[in-house]
């Protein structure tokens, strides 16, 4: 399979590449790439790939980038807790390889400054979801380029080391499933939430949303996306809630 995904790099352009860039960049991941165009493929994104490519080689790689963090971090929380059971570890699992510790992995890595991509393409889902789409493009990348072991090497370094603080800081917290779940119980509703503002360029919006829990205001939150401002929002009313 490794074959038959290389064969698809020569369609990647490398005339917007930073090679000086992608050099200080394989520094900081720890890992030097013996195929340069694999690194190129992994961080140009789709709105950068030729017209002519028949499929999005980005999209191919963060899909099977996805499988491999899926399966790494199985097997480390697997050998980590013996005592968890299934629902526990597909909890905790589903947390790591989420969008935002993606996200705040990325930030880590300095990885927006290597990303090929056009600045009003960053999609719905935001920049947490170009860094988290890119992270899961490049552990594919150092896979196919190394082996799983490599790659491991990567994602216990990066993803896994630090998790348990990101859990305990609230970072991975799902407030908007939490003030829900709360208000269903004690209030018999559900939050609604309200776009007070959506400020700055489109490829750095920032919204301001309010959170009420039958039209009384509990939150203002603010983020990058609709989601992200959301669950700002939810956590400052978890806070009020004392939750």
């Amino acid at each position: 399979m490794k074959k038959i995904i290389k064969s698809f790099v020569s369609q990647i352009s490398s005339k917007d590449s930073n090679f000086k860039e992608f050099k200080k960049f394989q520094k900081i991941i720890g890992y030097n790439f013996s195929n340069p165009s694999l690194l190129i493929a992994a961080l140009t994104h789709t709105s950068r790939e030729p017209l002519n490519t028949k499929g999005s080689l980005f999209e191919r790689m963060e899909f099977l980038g996805d499988s491999i963090l899926g399966l790494i971090v199985s097997e480390e929380l697997f050998l980590e807790y013996p005592e968890y059971s299934e629902g526990e570890l597909s909890k905790l699992k589903s947390k790591i390889v989420s969008r935002k510790m993606l996200a705040l992995v990325s930030s880590n890595l300095k990885l927006k400054t290597v990303i090929i991509f056009n600045n009003d393409s960053t999609g719905k889902g935001g920049l947490n979801s170009l860094l988290s789409n890119t992270m899961e493009s490049l552990i594919c990348a150092i896979y196919l380029d190394g082996n799983i072991e490599t790659t491991r090497k990567f994602v216990k370094q990066f993803v896994l080391k630090n998790y348990s603080i990101h859990l305990k800081k609230g970072h991975l917290t799902d407030y908007k499933s939490k003030l829900q779940e709360h208000t269903q119980s004690e209030f018999q509703a559900t939050p609604d939430y309200h776009i007070q503002k959506a400020e700055g360029p489109e490829h750095e919006k920032m919204f301001t949303i309010q959170v009420t829990i039958k039209d009384e205001i509990y939150g203002l939150g603010k983020g990058p996306s609709k989601k992200a401002a959301q669950q700002d929002a939810a956590r400052h009313a978890c806070k009020k809630l004392g939750l």
